[in-house]
């Protein structure tokens, strides 16, 4: 195993951001920045031996800076949605940024993905990661308490890209950390997605409201165009007439895992027929968010001049439920004060 690094860029700010590269024994590279902790490259090969980069994502730290799609990110201090822009922590309401409409998404306009980290560097035989942490102060995004966070990536002989997110605040205050990066396994400028088959290992999704934001309802995905239980072509019903897909143009829900919570297992799984490749996602998260970018504009260049269009590719972000401090039918997101957070995300790679 080896690391290398490499300048990423200067920031608007002056700041010199580094790119981290791990490559294994199989070959296989992950690329990351202490700008933002995101993930920029994912290079792995397809059936034929061809190695390609499976992530969207931008050339240099200016991309990353802008970057309204999300690619490649860690989004914190809350993932997701919260209805009304308004976090209620012990019955209290914290006011938060409205940049979704009248709603908070991702914690506001600058996510944790729009930070410098201090970096560390662990290399082992069969293993090497890349740590990044900071401290979020009290009030950062509007919410309370200083929260020690650090996110881990580790590249394994094994092909996995393994996310560890780890958090200690010293308030009671709200955590859901998670991934953003939209994966294509045809590679990044193969252009829609809607050819890839999914697998969700989930019973039931939340429906949300015309603005997204969940009804606090748990649905069963049975007979609908939702159920994913089986491998299934995304494009096969995601136009269907349902008002879920409808609302969100696409699919953009978060789903309830069927996982017992204490272990890291196996909840989806991607497969492109084109290339051969084959992604699987492993969490001790409650929920995912599958997303399949209903919403990128074709305005903007990423990784090597190439336009990503609408649907160029799907996100399988773990996470707590959206909105869970208003909906106390959800699993909490709620983290009391001096209490670890700690929760793994692996991405796997292989081939069919």
């Amino acid at each position: 195993m080896s690391i290398k690094k490499h300048s990423f860029g200067k920031t608007s700010e002056g700041e010199e951001a580094t790119l981290y590269t791990l490559i294994n024994k199989k070959g296989m590279s992950v690329s990351l920045t202490d700008y933002g902790a995101n993930i920029v490259n994912v290079i792995v090969p397809d059936k034929e031996g061809k190695y390609d980069d499976v992530v969207l994502g931008y050339e240099t730290v200016t991309g990353y800076e802008g970057n309204k799609a999300g690619y490649g990110s860690f989004i914190g201090r809350n993932a997701n949605r919260i209805g009304g822009a308004s976090a209620l922590i012990n019955g209290k309401e914290y006011p938060l940024e409205k940049n979704d409409g009248e709603n908070n998404l991702h914690s506001g306009s600058k996510s944790y993905n729009k930070f410098m980290y201090e970096t560390e560097i662990f290399e082992e035989e069969d293993a090497d990661s890349v740590e990044f942490s900071r401290l979020s102060p009290h009030m950062e995004q509007g919410f309370p308490g200083n929260l020690d966070i650090s996110v881990t990536y580790t590249l394994t002989d094994e092909n996995e890209l393994v996310i560890e997110y780890m958090a200690v605040s010293d308030r009671d205050t709200l955590c859901n950390l998670t991934n953003h990066s939209y994966f294509n396994l045809n590679g990044h400028a193969s252009g829609s997605i809607l050819n890839h088959k999914v697998m969700l290992n989930a019973d039931s999704f939340t429906p949300t409201d015309d603005k997204l934001i969940p009804t606090g309802e748990i649905r069963s995905v049975e007979g609908t165009p939702m159920d994913f239980r089986k491998l299934k072509t995304i494009g096969a019903e995601i136009d269907a007439d349902y008002e879920p897909l409808k609302i969100a143009g696409g699919y953009d829900h978060n789903y309830v895992l069927n996982i017992s919570g204490t272990e890291v297992e196996k909840v989806a799984e991607l497969v492109s027929d084109e290339s051969g490749r084959i992604m699987e996602v492993f969490t001790n998260l409650p929920g995912i968010q599958l997303y399949t970018g209903n919403f990128i504009d074709g305005q903007e260049e990423g990784k090597k001049n190439f336009v990503y269009e609408k649907r160029a590719g799907v996100c399988f972000e773990t996470q707590f439920f959206p909105d869970a401090c208003h909906k106390p039918e959800f699993s909490s997101s709620f983290l009391k004060a001096a209490n670890e957070y700690d929760y793994v995300t692996v991405y796997k790679f292989g081939l069919k």
